[in-house]
């Protein structure tokens, strides 16, 4: 799990978009399994980023008609079984049935990680996943990214929220555009 910490404004979003392979860098390379992502034909971008990649935008990206459950089936072709165990690790089995208007903005960021990891990615890219949330409901959604990373999924998280430190393996600053700045977890 890798953090990427900076004020609003520098670049965060943007590292992100361009590791998950949805918007090409000005210079560099972003290789995923060895393939350079932004080298091979949009088609076969669109397959890396479907299979591989995991996102929980900052702006959430629920669709307001489809309920909880049916936002975690749509992208990924899931199973009834998979979205519901889903949402009952974020704490929302109760809510599975509900549209995201019926949620606080809390529950959404939670009902859209679960949508981000049910169909196990390889790679969670996550933009300020805790930014909407209380302690409690930031501790679990940390939990979470955690476990997923430490059962072999990769984690790269931007937030404002200093408290990615106490849980990533490394945590690096962005200034105007660059990485400054690394620690690591002990």
């Amino acid at each position: 799990m890798v953090g990427i910490l900076g004020e609003s404004g520098v670049g965060k979003t943007t590292l992100l978009l361009n590791s998950g392979t949805m918007l090409q860098p000005s210079e560099g390379i972003v290789q995923i399994r060895g393939v350079s992502v932004y080298e091979v034909a949009a088609q076969e971008r669109a397959r890396i980023r479907a299979r591989d990649i995991g996102y929980l935008f900052q702006t959430l990206q629920l669709i307001p008609y489809l309920t909880l459950r049916d936002n975690l089936m749509l992208p990924t072709n899931s199973s009834t079984q998979s979205a519901d165990e889903w949402l009952d690790r974020v704490g929302l089995a109760d809510w599975s049935d509900h549209k995201p208007e019926a949620l606080s903005q809390g529950q959404r960021q939670r009902a859209a990680l679960a949508r981000a990891l049910v169909h196990q990615p390889e790679l969670l890219i996550a933009d300020e996943p805790t930014g909407n949330l209380d302690r409690k409901n930031s501790d679990l959604v940390f939990q979470v990214l955690r476990e997923f990373s430490d059962s072999g999924g990769a984690v790269l998280v931007a937030s404002h929220d200093a408290s990615v430190e106490a849980h990533a393996d490394r945590c690096y600053t962005l200034k105007n555009g660059a990485l400054v700045e690394a620690v690591r977890r002990s």
